[in-house]
């Protein structure tokens, strides 16, 4: 039987979150490179629209909350983030992002010279052109996973969407031309954290009880592998996997600990999923020919960012920029709460995501470091890859 790890405050999150009043705010293709981005929307933390040169023909994101730009708005969810003061850096204002600005997919967005993707639930037509974000929050790789939150998008159905859109592609372009269209975009990939913070250390859920941290992590990547194979049997062939961050810093759990530091033992918890992920990735890479798949060290960006938080302009590391109690939880951004005003110097916008400023790092990371941050290849070296010789 598996230790007991501390989850007060996260289920305390959890039950006053599912009775808060949460506010409620065709065609489609896969072209290839051939011109400029032409979007001038989205905006926000960040800078406006840079008019690059597009690397690739579109993104095709899957995910939780990190992530997720919208998909939960219509669902009958407590995992919602449409409201103020959520979006109060965006152009767009509050969109179902749980950031105060981008995401970090909307940084690698821009960078690969796409406009921001849009999400799978509010997309269509030429909206969709370039992409589209299929991330829920509450979502994990296990479907039981975030049902605390009732309605979530896990990433099995996730790639059911995808494979819908992937339907109308082929439609309109035909099998071939979709098939070679569809391998040279980009396909990010962030799961896991729910699968650890609205499942594993849930005390209403019986993960824990059956497996220990080792036997949980495999499951995971077992399930992943299988999920990731069928997206690879669906065309995709360009990867990009982010690993899950130092979960025992973030502000729900640090107001656990009485001395308010990170909790070792959440860390520890989530080590072997990282090292699973890892191994998966180049076991995939030898295994589904033409493939490359590439592993984003969100872990090690996190900790360097927490050890050096003066050298990246932060000076807030340990409690949200919005919420309300010890280290800003466990309730998080209540409806029209006035945030932080100093936003760009706070690691964590509110008890579980960073802010917009934190995700435009990594994103930049992502997209452009070396073999400590991203590996074997960043996503600037994935996207000009030749896909079909794999050189």
């Amino acid at each position: 039987m598996a230790r007991h790890l501390p989850s007060s405050s996260i289920w305390l999150f959890s039950v006053v979150i599912l009775v808060m009043v949460v506010l409620e705010a065709g065609e489609v293709w896969c072209q290839d490179v051939n011109s400029s981005s032409l979007s001038a929307g989205g905006g926000g933390v960040g800078g406006g629209r840079r008019l690059l040169s597009e690397t690739v023909p579109a993104m095709f994101i899957f995910g939780d909350s990190l992530i997720d730009n919208g998909n939960n708005n219509d669902l009958p969810s407590f995992a919602k983030a449409n409201y103020f003061p959520y979006g109060i850096d965006f152009s767009g204002g509050p969109t179902g992002r749980f950031s105060n600005g981008y995401t970090m997919v909307d940084e690698i967005a821009e960078l690969l010279g796409l406009p921001l993707i849009p999400a799978h639930s509010e997309a269509s037509g030429d909206q969709m052109r370039h992409g589209v974000n299929y991330a829920s929050a509450a979502a994990g790789i296990l479907d039981d996973t975030g049902r605390n939150f009732v309605g979530r998008i896990p990433f099995s159905e996730q790639i059911r969407n995808f494979q819908n859109t992937l339907d109308q592609i082929t439609d309109n372009l035909g099998a071939d031309d979709a098939a070679r269209s569809i391998a040279k975009c980009i396909y990010f990939v962030g799961m896991g954290s729910n699968d650890y913070l609205n499942n594993y250390l849930m005390p209403n859920y019986q993960t824990r009880n059956q497996y220990n941290a080792q036997q949980y992590a495999d499951l995971l990547a077992q399930e992943y592998t299988q999920q990731l194979t069928r997206l690879y049997n669906l065309g995709a062939r360009k990867f990009v996997i982010a690993g899950l961050g130092r979960m025992g810093c973030i502000p729900s759990i640090l107001a656990q600990n009485p001395s308010g530091t990170c909790s070792d033992e959440v860390n520890r918890l989530v080590l072997p999923f990282n090292t699973n992920v890892k191994t998966m990735i180049n076991n995939l890479n030898t295994n589904l020919p033409g493939s490359k798949f590439i592993y984003v060290d969100i872990a090690r960006m996190f900790e360097d960012m927490l050890l050096n938080s003066g050298s990246y302009g932060f000076s807030i590391a340990n409690r949200g920029c919005c919420g309300i109690g010890r280290n800003r939880v466990p309730v998080t951004c209540l409806p029209f709460q006035t945030p932080c005003p100093n936003r760009d110097q706070y690691i964590f916008w509110d008890a579980f995501h960073p802010t917009s400023a934190v995700n435009i790092i990594i994103g930049r990371k992502a997209f452009s470091g070396d073999r400590t941050e991203v590996y074997p290849m960043n996503i600037q070296q994935l996207a000009t890859l030749d896909i079909e010789s794999n050189q």
